[in-house]
């Protein structure tokens, strides 16, 4: 009876919200936490749910979050996740915590590359899904239209037919509104909030039975250390509590718990008893690691390890040996360097971390380029000095063949430019597959290409395109070697020397190719500064001064345009790199730079090559 008892003590659901970039998911959840009371009526509420600094810079969730609210009684913990695939780490984590997930789709776009990812994995769990087609009050909206590719994209996803079943609401979350019928305009998210409750199971979990608490995330605190975030699958949980914790490795270690909290609105609420189903972050625990499992002393029993897809995209994190090492950063050592890329590794299970034969460089292992893109900025941002390699696939050998990694890529662009750019793919070993006309202008394009193949491809579509395409890929499989693919394409100018850049030596190397740099810009020797405009690669001195004479220069002389240099963001940088390049990352400056420094080193390793070839 007592464990009956326990069970009714809260209604519950816990549900994820799955959505493609800018569909409006976070929005939403900002309407949702409003209308539930969490917030004041005069209370500015923008986009909460991205809390972190590059999350709002970007549009995008990059770290699943907790938040929580009550409905008629009922306590819906809500999951946020991240919704590109180089973070399905997190995805995969979080969709082991809930019953149910929300599909948010935007009612023009439609199901996008990151929507297929995600609702794959939701769909081999078995989540019941509710499908969400938001931004209704768009002019170009086709709800009916997009719930036709949402069914086509569950049957081409093989879910099961009670997962075909699905319970569609039609929302605004700019307005706050949801209907389930478009011929009735909502006035509020209850229509949603009742969907939810009806269609979305509660926890099926005893509180009855022995503890067991699986972690799937950690936080930190300079407070109270390491915060484990997981939730009770059967039992219940106290603070205090002496408990037993399951190991990845098989071993069992004796614990006592510190605070345990529970998520309500935005914040965590410290709670003197937890139940099963709910999701809690305890403290306390300072070894614990994500997979693991929080358990009853007399009756350790560790739940099933968590089943993450591997890196795909392998990366070299070097120690910043520069000419200009120091100068701009804080953490410069690879001591430093060492311990906050293992302790990255302990808070993302998609990343992997090893020693190589230098003591100066880790190779570091991610699901694609914007994880390991986004890893690289957080470090600069932290005050580390780096430097990077080209980012390169994860190669898998089977029956004696070479795999490579395989990649969905999904295009939106003007029609007139779909020939150049379906010309483009193909010399990069990119398979047409699918070519969809979204209005009279705009087109789909839809390809399979190996993941080396998009590499530095981005800079070349926007170029091609003149600003106009979106571009959006996720990882699909392994597959058979497709050959060599043709990197870029022209050589770069480097400097000759090292100084400060002038107005007159960019003007001169103008003529040469495209600049990188402006001037009064600190250059060194071997540094990247440009684009040439042929194949090879080809020095050039951007800080040469005019000689002074004793004949007055014309008006023209005196007056020296500059063309405005190319800049590059980060994730830009990086696809731009060749094998023998690398990216100088410093908390204030970018820089691409050779390996080898120095010229003569430079040409015998080029004929060595040769040799070798």
């Amino acid at each position: 009876m007592k464990s009956l008892t326990e069970k009714k003590t809260e209604i519950m659901r816990n549900i994820a919200l799955i959505a493609h970039i800018d569909h409006g998911k976070t929005t939403l959840v900002d309407g949702m936490l409003r209308q539930s009371g969490i917030f004041r009526a005069n209370q500015k509420v923008e986009r909460v749910m991205d809390s972190n600094e590059l999350e709002r810079e970007r549009g995008i969730t990059i770290l699943s979050k907790n938040t929580a609210v009550h409905y008629a009684h009922t306590k819906i913990n809500i999951v946020d996740t991240p919704g590109h695939a180089d973070f399905g780490g997190e995805v995969e984590r979080v969709l082991r915590m809930v019953d149910g997930a929300l599909l948010l789709v935007d009612a023009h776009e439609g199901p996008m590359a990151q929507t297929k990812f995600v609702l794959r994995k939701a769909l081999e769990v078995g989540l019941r899904i509710m499908v969400v087609i938001n931004k209704i009050d768009r002019p170009d909206a086709r709800s009916e239209e997009v719930l036709n590719e949402v069914f086509d994209l569950f049957v081409e996803l093989e879910a099961e037919d009670w997962q075909l079943d699905f319970p569609v609401v039609y929302t605004s979350s700019l307005k706050g509104t949801a209907t389930l019928d478009l011929s009735r305009p909502g006035q509020s998210l209850q229509p949603l909030f009742e969907t939810i409750l009806a269609e979305i199971p509660a926890p099926a979990a005893d509180s009855g039975e022995p503890l067991q608490v699986q972690i799937h995330t950690l936080d930190y605190s300079d407070y109270v250390g390491r915060i484990a975030i997981g939730r009770i699958h059967q039992g219940v949980l106290r603070p205090g509590q002496t408990v037993a914790l399951c190991k990845r490795n098989g071993a069992v270690e004796t614990k006592k718990t510190g605070q345990i909290w529970t998520y309500t609105g935005l914040d965590r609420k410290e709670i003197d008893r937890a139940c099963a189903g709910d999701i809690v972050a305890i403290t306390g625990l300072d070894q614990i690691n994500i997979g693991e499992t929080v358990s009853d002393p007399a009756h350790p029993s560790p739940l099933p390890k968590l089943s993450i897809d591997e890196p795909t995209v392998n990366m070299y994190f070097l120690v910043n040996d520069s000419p200009f090492a120091g100068t701009e950063g804080t953490y410069l050592t690879s001591r430093h360097l060492r311990s906050r890329l293992w302790k990255e590794a302990e808070a993302s299970v998609s990343l992997k971390v090893a020693e190589t034969d230098s003591p100066d460089a880790f190779s570091v292992s991610g699901r694609g380029d914007l994880h390991l893109g986004i890893l690289v900025e957080n470090l600069r941002r932290e005050g580390y000095e780096l430097q990077i390699s080209r980012p390169q696939p994860i190669l898998k050998t089977s029956e004696g063949k070479i795999n490579e990694p395989y990649e969905r890529l999904f295009i939106n662009l003007p029609e007139e430019y779909s020939g150049r750019i379906i010309e483009i793919l193909g010399t990069r070993r990119g398979e047409l597959i699918n070519f969809q006309a979204l209005s009279e202008i705009n087109v789909k394009l839809e390809f399979v290409i190996p993941a080396r193949g998009l590499l530095g491809f981005r800079s070349e579509l926007l170029t091609e395109t003149r600003g106009e395409a979106i571009m959006q890929h996720n990882f699909q499989s392994y597959g058979p070697w497709k050959g060599e693919i043709p990197g870029r394409r022209r050589g770069v100018l480097l400097a000759s020397e090292p100084g400060e850049a002038t107005s007159y030596g960019i003007h001169q190397a103008e003529q040469r190719g495209v600049l990188f740099i402006h001037p009064g810009e600190k250059v060194y020797g071997g540094m990247v500064v440009g684009e040439n405009a042929r194949e090879e690669d080809l020095e050039v001195n951007v800080c040469k001064k005019k000689h002074l004479t004793n004949i007055r220069a014309g008006a023209a002389d005196e007056n020296i345009r500059l063309t405005p240099p190319v800049t590059f963001s980060l994730e830009q940088a990086m696809e731009y790199l060749e094998e023998d390049e690398l990216l100088e990352v410093t908390p204030s400056s970018l820089r691409m730079r050779k390996k080898l420094l120095d010229r003569s080193q430079r040409e015998k390793a080029l004929k060595k090559k040769k040799w070798t070839t």
